[in-house]
């Protein structure tokens, strides 16, 4: 079964073990204005668990896959990708919290690979995306041995009634307790 953005969404992917969750175009208004931040997602979910993803940021000619991604480590950057708008409360709260420098960076999924890279130790998302969004990215920064989660700290799960997905965050692993617990208590 496959769930996209650009196709109708076939409800029959509810009763199916493997679903692809695919996004042609992540960052539609960033290839409009001819930015280097946009994507295409492309994941396979069993059991609504990411298991093959990849993401490809053709403009940067990168394409970051979860069977080869090498395990991010080095020291920290101190930095959070923000949106080219800038934060979200919960990601200021985050950055205020653990000291973190925004960097203004355009779709969900070259966001994503900012922390992949170790360009940025964080993304806090919390306006709210789709399934297509994320899933891949998600799939990706997981085999990185990166931590995802939503921003209360539960487990990120593919292939819902409702493809929208509230808030999620990826982050390194050495500061992933100290983000959660920002969220929780932003004072």
């Amino acid at each position: 079964a496959v769930l996209s953005e650009e196709a109708d969404d076939d409800l029959t992917r509810l009763d199916c073990e493997r679903v692809w969750i695919i996004d042609p175009l992540d960052g539609t208004s960033e290839f409009s204005r001819g930015t280097t931040h946009w994507a295409v997602h492309v994941a396979l979910t069993i059991d609504g668990i990411p298991d093959a993803s990849a993401v490809s940021l053709p403009a940067q000619g990168q394409v970051y896959r979860s069977d080869e991604v090498p395990q991010v480590g080095g020291e920290l950057t101190g930095r959070i990708a923000v949106s080219r708008y800038g934060h979200s409360y919960p990601s200021a709260a985050v950055a205020d919290r653990l000291r973190l420098q925004a960097v203004h960076i355009g779709s969900a999924g070259a966001k994503a690979m900012a922390v992949v890279r170790g360009d940025v130790d964080a993304y806090v998302h919390a306006g709210g995306q789709y399934e297509w969004d994320n899933c891949a990215p998600v799939g990706v920064a997981l085999a990185a041995g990166l931590h995802c989660s939503r921003l209360n700290g539960d487990e990120i799960v593919y292939n819902n009634p409702q493809p929208y997905l509230p808030d999620f965050v990826i982050c390194r692993r050495e500061i992933a307790d100290d983000l959660l617990d920002a969220l929780r208590s932003p004072w």
